[in-house]
């Protein structure tokens, strides 16, 4: 049986850096020196299923919605 993957998405242009997503998904993304989210994988962070829902918890409480999930495939 397949599952779907997800990448979480960071729009730079919406984000203003308050770096509520990086508290909440550390094994995903660092801040950088000015306070803004870098994917640990680039743009379009893979996102293991185990974090999926922290994930969503960070799409969902992104107070800009400069984060989504995005399809990545089957596994």
């Amino acid at each position: 049986m397949s599952r779907e993957r997800l990448a979480l998405h960071i729009d730079f242009t919406r984000c203003d850096g308050r770096g509520l997503c990086t508290e909440l998904l550390p094994e995903l993304l660092v801040r950088d020196d000015w306070g803004y989210p870098l994917g640990r994988g680039g743009r379009d962070v893979p996102v293991p299923s185990g974090l999926a829902g922290a994930a969503q918890d960070a799409v969902a409480l992104c107070p800009v919605q400069a984060l989504r999930l995005r399809s990545a495939g089957r596994d």
